[in-house]
């Protein structure tokens, strides 16, 4: 998962990235709007994180023209606000969830895994395919019930394909979703050895990871 966190506070912004990357979720920060524009004009994003009250504007009126241009990204608002209709208004202009401040960083996480989940989603929250089962909120994987030890970059991997099933994904396309602007530069080979390396983990669940020559990798069921 790739995200772009929005706040002004830098002590604040500093550690909510920091406590997304220890659970694999690569995270831009932009401290303005026009910061935030520059970010989602050549980046696409699995969900925003955006702060109400910025150096040069609202998020609110962000968030209106974001939904104006037709991104659909979703969009979790944080505020130090707190009134129904401050709530009321976010929703009107297309946030999909809201968050006040003070707040613990694993229900941010929560919400924001959430707010992604694809319908391949349980009623409980896990993510199936196969004999693989995937708690995103958790960040756990098992394999016919037992605990697949993955590191964080494998999780995050996993995360995505599980996320983009069937779909077949570039490694143009993992890199984005693995790395951020602040990350320190990788080669595509990156990309090559975590899916080796997931691959080995995920063997015999049920599940199979393709590779499309020059197109990319697909995760499918296997069989």
């Amino acid at each position: 998962m790739r995200i772009l966190l929005i706040e002004d506070t830098a002590d604040l912004a500093d550690t909510i990235a920091a406590g997304l990357a220890a659970r694999g979720i690569a995270c831009d920060q932009a401290a303005t709007i026009r910061q935030a524009c520059a970010h989602l004009d050549v980046q696409a994003y699995d969900a925003v994180v955006l702060d109400i009250n910025l150096p040069d504007g609202s998020g609110t009126d962000l968030l209106r023209d974001m939904r104006r241009r037709g991104r659909k990204v979703p969009v979790l608002m944080l505020t130090a606000q707190f009134s129904v209709d401050d709530k009321l208004s976010a929703f009107s202009l297309g946030a999909d969830d809201y968050l006040v401040k003070p707040f613990d960083q694993r229900e941010l996480e929560a919400r924001l895994h959430v707010m992604v989940r694809r319908p391949a989603a349980d009623p409980g929250g896990a993510i199936r395919l196969g004999r693989i089962s995937y708690d995103p909120i958790g960040g756990r994987v098992r394999k016919d019930g037992e605990c697949v030890d993955l590191t964080r970059r494998e999780l995050a991997l996993l995360d995505l394909m599980l996320r983009h099933r069937g779909q077949v994904l570039s490694k143009d396309r993992l890199l984005e979703g693995l790395y951020s602007f602040d990350d320190a530069v990788v080669g595509l080979n990156a990309i090559e050895l975590y899916v080796a390396r997931l691959r080995k983990k995920i063997a015999g669940g049920g599940v199979v990871i393709r590779t499309l020559r020059g197109q990319g990798y697909v995760l499918e069921a296997d069989g």
